[in-house]
């Protein structure tokens, strides 16, 4: 946590428009204050978003300060622009670039919402293009060799195949799955409860599949993994040590299973199976708000993306099947 930042409820509660507290004029570090903690406790965004905006906006206010403006009133176009093109004179990358300008977009709207500001110094100003990748997805025969190279035998390949059935088959985060509580899973609904991104909650169905591995995971595999030791975490999945799996673990878990599988370790990763899900709902002909509803994007243009993914597939397909194609896939 950025040391800089005050967390008091109190901020909020000030009257006058453009002053701080004691009567002082509002200073830039003072509009980041006021606005963190404006999203932090109206827009409920998650903590380590607020860090990421912290850091952003401290750039700016430090570039700001360098040219001289040290209250939001004295804020111009040109200075935003100056601070733009020194982003760019550093080598950041687009998508850093636009995440500093967003966060930026974000503080100065919140200003003028309260009249903190004499002019928009946004106006005018368009961020970089942003160049987003595809995200890499294993192909159905792939996620089945995955599987099949868990032993099933022992309690931990009976809990090694329910982590990535559910993690297929719903699209978890790994940090969701990895925190999912007992009492997140309604077997006989047959549905998850998680708790995502911003502490905000979603329901999410699973099939068959998936059940059947989680039932027979908290049958006999959590219960063997347990033993007589207490359980006090009361958490879904478990360690060899008995205490909630990390994200860390599932990860080394997957390169593990990939090497058996004969799939380049490189491949394969919690998200690699995330993005296998969503792609596979899509060319199932599944809508794409419900996607996004399942994968718990704020924003359908997140979701997108796997449209994306879906037409490089049937590309991918012409290429090798039609008579008329190079008989190989194109290139990721």
């Amino acid at each position: 946590m950025d040391p800089r930042i005050p967390w008091w409820p109190e901020a909020e509660k000030v009257t006058s428009h453009n002053t701080a507290w004691g009567g002082r004029p509002l200073d830039l570090d003072g509009l980041r204050d006021r606005y963190l903690n404006h999203a932090r406790l109206e827009r409920g965004l998650a903590k380590k978003t607020i860090e990421a905006y912290a850091r952003d906006l401290l750039r700016f206010i430090r570039y700001a300060e360098a040219v001289g403006i040290t209250q939001p009133k004295g804020l111009t176009r040109g200075c935003v622009l100056g601070f733009v093109d020194q982003l760019a004179d550093e080598g950041l990358a687009a998508s850093s670039r636009a995440r500093i300008l967003s966060a930026l977009r974000r503080m100065i709207a919140f200003a003028a919402s309260r009249e903190w500001l004499d002019a928009d110094p946004l106006e005018g100003v368009s961020g970089p293009r942003r160049v987003r990748s595809l995200p890499r997805v294993l192909r159905t025969d792939e996620t089945e060799a995955l599987l099949a190279a868990v032993d099933t035998s022992t309690p931990l390949g009976l809990r090694d195949r329910a982590m990535i059935e559910l993690l297929y088959g719903s699209g978890l985060r790994v940090s969701e799955l990895v925190s999912l509580p007992l009492s997140g899973f309604d077997s006989r609904a047959g549905l998850i409860r998680v708790i995502g991104k911003g502490d905000k909650e979603r329901v999410v169905p699973v099939g068959e599949s998936t059940l059947e591995a989680l039932a027979e995971y908290l049958r006999e595999g959590r219960p063997r993994l347990l033993g007589k030791q207490p359980d006090p975490s009361r958490a879904m999945f478990l360690s060899r040590r008995c205490s909630p799996m990390t994200r860390q673990n599932f990860f080394l878990l997957l390169r593990s299973l990939a090497r058996k599988a004969g799939i380049p370790q490189d491949r394969v990763s919690p998200h690699v199976l995330r993005h296998a899900f969503a792609t596979d709902l899509l060319e199932g002909g599944a809508d794409l708000r419900s996607i996004q509803a399942m994968l718990g994007h704020s924003d359908v243009s997140t979701t997108q993306v796997y449209t994306h993914v879906s037409r490089g597939r049937l590309r991918d397909t012409v290429e090798e099947r039609h008579p008329r194609g190079a008989g190989k896939p194109s290139k990721p």
